[in-house]
C-alpha cells in the first residue's frame, strides 16, 4: 500500500486534507504560499502588539511609580536574600521565622547605612552657605586661568568675584538618626511605600518555598517543570551573587576610601565612605558624581586648591583600581554584562524612576538576560529578512522525509 505522506498534493485535495489546513481542491503551491501569508500576518500581528507593549510600558512605569517602584526594590531585595532564607530553612528554622530574621537583618543594615550616611551629610553641606567664600578663593586661581578666553567672560567673573557672599539664614533641622524618624518626618505617601515594600519583601521570603514548588509542579511536563527550576535557580543564584559580590567590593571601597581621607583630614570620613560606596552601586556615573561631592567637599574644607581636589582625586583613583583589577578579577567571566546594554538599562530604569531606578538597572537587567536566556528571543530579523520560520520549518520537515522515502525506495 502506498504511504499517504508520499501521495502528490492532487490527491490530498480530493480527499480534503490538505497538509497547510487550506480548502481542498488548492495545488501545492498556492497552499505555500497560503500557508506563508497566514504565518507572516500572524507574526505582523505579534510584532505589533509587542511593539506597542514595549512602547506603552515605560510611561506606565512611570506614572505607576508609587506601586511599580516599591514593589519592584522589595522583590530585588528579597530575591536576593533567598539563599539566606534557604540557609536557615535547611537547619529546620520555620519559614516565617527565617523570612523575619532576614526582614530584620535587612532593616538593621539599612538604618546603619541611613546614621552613618544622611546625619553627617546633613549636617555638613547645612554649612555650605556659610563655605561659599572658602569655594570661591579656591576656583579663584582656576578662574583667572581662563579669564582670557573671552572678555565677556572675563567681565562675568570679577562681577561674581566681586559681589558681597549674603548669608542666608538658614532654620536648623534635625536630621533623621534612623529609619523609624525618617519615615515619621516624611510624607504620608512615603510612609505607605515604605510599609508596603517591607510587607513585600516578608510575604515573599515567607512564601517563598510553597510559591516555588507550586510553580513547578504546576508545569504539564517534566520537561516544563525543570526548564522553570532551572530558570528560577538561575534567576536567585545571578541576583544573589551579583548583589552579594558587588556589596564586600562596595563596602571594602567605602572603608579604603574613608581611611584615606581620615588620613588627610578631611572631616566625616565614615560618611564618605558610605556616600562612595553607595554609589559604586551605579556603574559609570555613580563614582563620577562621587568625585563631584568630595570635590565640592574638599573645596568647603581646605584652603589650598590642590589640597581641596585630593580627596576627589584620592576617590577616583582607587574607584579605577577597583574597577579595572579587582572587581574584574573577584566577579569573572559568569557575571560579565555587556557595557552597551548597562548603559540603556542605566537610561531606561533612571529615566522611569529617577536614582532608585538607576540603583536596581544592573538587578533587573540580570533577571531580564536570565528569563529570556531560558524563554528564547524574538526573532526580528528572521521575520523582516526571511520567508517565516514556520513556513521554512516545515519545508525543510518536507524535504528531508523525501529523501528519506527516496533512499528507502
Amino acid at each position: 500500500m502506498a504511504d499517504p505522506e508520499s501521495s502528490p498534493p492532487a490527491l490530498h485535495s480530493m480527499r480534503g486534507d490538505n497538509v497547510f489546513g487550506v480548502p481542498a481542491g488548492v495545488g501545492a503551491e498556492d497552499a505555500v504560499r497560503i500557508a506563508l501569508r497566514r504565518d507572516r500576518l500572524l507574526a505582523a500581528l505579534t510584532l505589533t502588539a509587542g511593539v506597542g507593549l514595549a512602547v506603552a510600558l515605560p510611561f506606565a512605569l512611570k506614572e505607576g511609580a508609587e506601586f511599580f517602584l516599591p514593589l519592584t526594590a522589595a522583590l530585588v531585595i528579597a530575591v536576593a536574600m533567598v539563599p539566606i532564607l534557604e540557609w536557615m530553612e535547611r537547619r529546620r528554622v520555620p519559614s516565617a521565622l527565617a523570612a523575619l530574621f532576614c526582614l530584620l537583618f535587612f532593616l538593621i543594615l539599612a538604618n546603619i547605612a541611613l546614621a552613618a550616611i544622611i546625619v553627617p551629610a546633613t549636617d555638613f553641606f547645612r554649612l555650605l552657605p556659610t563655605r561659599l567664600g572658602r569655594i570661591q578663593d579656591n576656583l579663584a586661581p582656576l578662574l583667572d586661568l581662563y579669564s582670557s578666553l573671552e572678555t565677556y567672560v572675563n567681565k562675568t567673573l570679577r562681577q561674581i568675584a566681586s559681589t558681597p557672599i549674603r548669608q542666608p539664614r538658614t532654620a536648623a533641622v534635625a536630621a533623621p538618626g534612623s529609619i523609624l524618624e525618617l519615615a515619621a518626618t516624611s510624607a504620608p505617601a512615603v510612609i505607605v511605600q515604605l510599609l508596603f515594600g517591607i510587607l513585600i519583601i516578608f510575604f515573599f521570603l515567607s512564601g517563598w518555598t510553597r510559591m516555588r514548588q507550586r510553580t513547578i509542579t504546576g508545569r504539564t511536563s517534566f520537561d516544563g517543570a525543570m526548564a522553570t527550576a532551572r530558570v528560577i535557580q538561575d534567576v536567585v543564584d545571578d541576583v544573589s551573587a551579583y548583589l552579594g559580590t558587588i556589596t564586600i567590593i562596595n563596602l571594602t571601597l567605602g572603608i579604603v576610601t574613608g581611611t584615606a581621607l581620615w588620613a588627610i583630614g578631611m572631616p566625616y570620613p565614615a560618611m564618605w565612605g558610605g556616600i562612595v560606596a553607595l554609589l559604586n552601586y551605579i556603574p559609570y556615573f555613580g563614582p563620577v558624581i562621587g568625585a563631584f561631592l568630595l570635590g565640592l567637599g574638599g573645596l568647603m574644607t581646605f584652603s589650598d586648591i590642590w589640597m581641596a581636589l585630593l580627596p576627589a582625586a584620592l576617590m577616583y583613583g582607587l574607584h579605577l583600581v577597583e574597577a579595572n583589577a579587582i572587581t574584574p578579577l573577584i566577579v569573572g567571566h559568569r557575571l560579565t554584562i555587556s557595557p552597551l546594554l548597562i548603559l540603556v538599562s542605566l537610561s531606561f530604569w533612571g529615566w522611569v524612576w529617577g536614582t532608585l531606578g538607576a540603583l536596581l538597572a544592573v538587578p533587573l537587567l540580570i533577571i531580564i538576560q536570565t528569563v529570556l536566556g531560558a524563554a528564547g528571543k524574538p526573532d526580528i530579523a528572521g521575520f523582516l529578512f526571511e520567508h517565516g520560520t514556520l513556513v521554512h520549518q516545515e519545508k525543510e520537515r518536507r524535504a528531508g522525509r523525501g529523501e528519506g522515502d527516496a533512499e528507502k525506495s
